[in-house]
């Protein structure tokens, strides 16, 4: 069992209240989790996907477009404004992103729009609405 997996809690619990939009709940804590000894670079990052409705295809967009972020940004405030910003360009309005090692959430997102996952211990929740 790895780091994340013991140190980690996640309890995500999905509604599918119609075809067009899917309401997820996520609780994350990783409060006791291990602080890195050597600093792996950012972009070198392997990502651990915990949750997601959404193609292959734009999940590993979603996964490079974080770890661009990443590389440039140390603030999670400006990684996260880099990730919404592009999948607004290039996939169309409106998405959001939120950037962080310790949050709860409980988003309503379009069908094949939601992705939850890790780089590190950096949780990123990307998802689009209407």
């Amino acid at each position: 069992m790895n780091a994340d997996a013991s140190y980690l809690a996640l309890i995500a619990r999905i509604r599918f209240p119609n075809r067009t939009r899917s309401s997820i709940l996520i609780t994350m804590a990783d409060a006791h989790a291990p602080k890195a000894e050597s600093p792996v670079p950012r972009e070198k990052l392997e990502a651990q996907i915990k949750s997601a409705d959404m193609t292959e295809d734009m999940q590993q967009e979603s996964i490079e477009v974080a770890q661009e972020a990443m590389a440039k940004f140390t603030i999670e405030k400006d990684i996260a404004q880099h990730i919404k910003r592009t999948f607004d360009e290039r996939k169309g309005p409106t998405w959001h992103c939120i950037v962080g090692r310790n949050f709860g959430s409980f988003v309503t997102h379009e069908t094949k729009h939601f992705i939850y996952f890790y780089l590190g211990h950096c949780a990123i929740l990307l998802f689009k609405t209407q």
